[in-house]
């Protein structure tokens, strides 16, 4: 009588045991013979989307980043000579200066800010809590071109900001914000600072609530306070929604183009300058295709980069230390002796 087990399939390796007791990985061969072809049609066509919107212009842009090309004559190949106008053009490294001035106003102060909010409307009972969370929320659905011109009126020369400050004996400080050298950059940096916290506040309450509230139980039962319960517990658990508002708001300052082009277009001089504007200027005005691709190919880099970071930064480790237990009911037995 035989005693191997009866199958009822072709075998993979995937339920071989290794030699050292523990399950095999499967291989790459053996997982793509296990998909199956049925699910692969339903995501056919965001397939097909994706690489028709997505991936063929980012390699027709490839392609003529390569070229000196103005997108009326034929190309002329000039190997990586775009790409070494781009490194070498001292106005291109200022506007990339100028982007990573920005990342502090457009991601490091939006992150601040929305934790604050976040961590301040955990703690408070706010009434009307909804509405006011959806006025705080409002700049991030407003269009661009919108805000652009409702913030370059009110930091014009004779605007409402200047005004308060008039009012209130600090007309010595008034200035006009967006066209004066020392300030236009950090004007247009505030102005990303009130478009994204919205953004971060809301992600933010949104992993609040998923912690478990027996946690800070333990914390107050351990005598911390709101500002060691912030840093001990809300900041490390909100770990993965940084991660996101990071992303997104890096994102939102790298490619910034419509905010400033509609409060300043680079000015006064090129103080306000960043990449997005050369390759629109390069691409639409100076008809220098194939330098603006090599720009935005770059620009994509860096960005890729700068979110490659941020993601390995703050990834989860396993094995996080907890500093507060749950507190644990006394045992009967202890209790009756």
């Amino acid at each position: 009588m035989s005693t191997a087990a009866p199958t009822t399939g072709r075998p993979t390796e995937t339920s071989a045991p290794s030699a050292t007791g523990g399950r095999r990985r499967p291989s790459p061969l053996a997982r793509l013979s296990s998909l199956s072809w049925t699910s692969l049609l339903y995501v056919a066509p965001a397939l097909a989307f994706f690489g028709v919107f997505v991936l063929y212009p980012i390699g027709i842009s490839v392609w003529y980043s390569f070229y000196a090309y103005d997108g009326l004559t034929v190309g002329t190949p000039v190997g990586w000579g775009n790409y070494t106008a781009v490194f070498t053009d001292g106005r291109l490294r200022a506007a990339l200066l100028h982007s990573l001035v920005l990342l502090l106003f457009y991601a490091a102060l939006p992150v601040c800010v929305g934790l604050l909010l976040a961590g301040a409307m955990s703690r408070i009972r706010v009434y009307g809590l909804t509405v006011f969370r959806a006025v705080l929320f409002l700049p991030q659905i407003l269009s661009s071109v919108v805000v652009a011109v409702a913030w370059r009126n009110l930091l014009a020369a004779d605007g409402p900001v200047n005004a308060v400050f008039r009012a209130v004996g600090l007309g010595r400080f008034a200035t006009s914000w967006l066209g004066d050298f020392d300030t236009a950059l950090p004007s247009i940096g505030l102005i990303g600072t009130w478009v994204e916290y919205g953004l971060c506040m809301v992600l933010f309450l949104s992993g609040i609530v998923t912690i478990d509230r027996s946690t800070y139980e333990a914390a107050r039962l351990d005598g911390a306070g709101p500002v060691r319960e912030f840093f001990a517990i809300t900041l490390p658990a909100l770990r993965p929604q940084i991660s996101i508002a990071l992303v997104l708001t890096v994102t939102f300052a790298l490619r910034n183009f419509d905010l400033i082009w509609n409060t300043t277009r680079g000015g006064p001089g090129t103080t306000t300058t960043v990449p997005s504007l050369y390759v629109y200027q390069d691409a639409f005005q100076n008809r220098m295709l194939g330098r603006a691709s090599a720009l935005a190919i770059v620009l994509t880099l860096v960005i890729l980069l700068v979110v490659v970071v941020v993601q390995l930064a703050l990834r989860e480790r396993e094995g996080p230390r907890r500093r507060f237990t749950r507190p644990r009911t006394p045992d009967r037995k202890v209790q009756s002796s």
